[in-house]
């Protein structure tokens, strides 16, 4: 987000776009006025923080890209013992599924430039890491990365879902994710 603002503007916008992405994954079309509801403020409050809804998806992907970022970084990746990084970056991102589906599914987010860089390194250990598990046959050498990348993305936020739903206890899910996620690309 380029304009600066103080920390506790910051905190604030903050849950307004935390609010939103839950709003918005559950209705894409909501209005300004809805959004601005399910945050709990009012319409002039949320133009304070955002001039438009072209705006205010620009800082949603910014959002979701600032939280998925922190929480990748931190796992450490031993290189060594690169099969451990998954299982530990799942049970980190599992509750965090709202910003993964916005990254891999919101169209405004394919249209924005910056959006795009900025999804495109953080997916870079990403696909640095599982293109470490095809050499140890862990997942199959001729599957496409990126494609590996996108099914886990689908799979985090399916579990995150699930969970909100009550459909899959919390304390299992990220379990659930590591088993599909290892066996379902296990090379042969």
């Amino acid at each position: 987000m380029s304009k600066e603002i103080s920390p506790i503007k910051q905190l604030r916008l903050n849950a307004i776009l935390d609010a939103a992405t839950s709003l918005l994954i559950e209705k894409p079309g909501a209005s300004m006025a809805e959004i601005a509801e399910a945050a709990h403020i009012g319409i002039a409050t949320l133009h304070r923080y955002v001039d438009s809804r072209e705006q205010l998806m620009a800082y949603l992907g910014f959002r979701a890209i600032e939280v998925v970022s922190e929480t990748m970084s931190a796992i450490p990746l031993d290189e060594d013992q690169c099969e451990s990084y998954f299982p530990k970056l799942i049970e980190a991102l599992v509750p965090r599924g709202d910003k993964i589906y916005f990254l891999a599914h919101d169209a405004s987010v394919h249209y924005n430039k910056e959006i795009e860089e900025a999804d495109r390194k953080l997916r870079e250990p990403l696909l640095l890491v599982i293109g470490m598990l095809q050499k140890r046959g862990y997942f199959r050498a001729g599957v496409n990365k990126e494609w590996i990348v996108n099914v886990l993305y689908s799979l985090v936020f399916l579990t995150w879902q699930q969970v909100q739903d009550g459909h899959l206890a919390k304390n299992s899910a990220a379990a659930l994710v590591v088993d599909t996620f290892y066996h379902g690309f296990r090379g042969e």
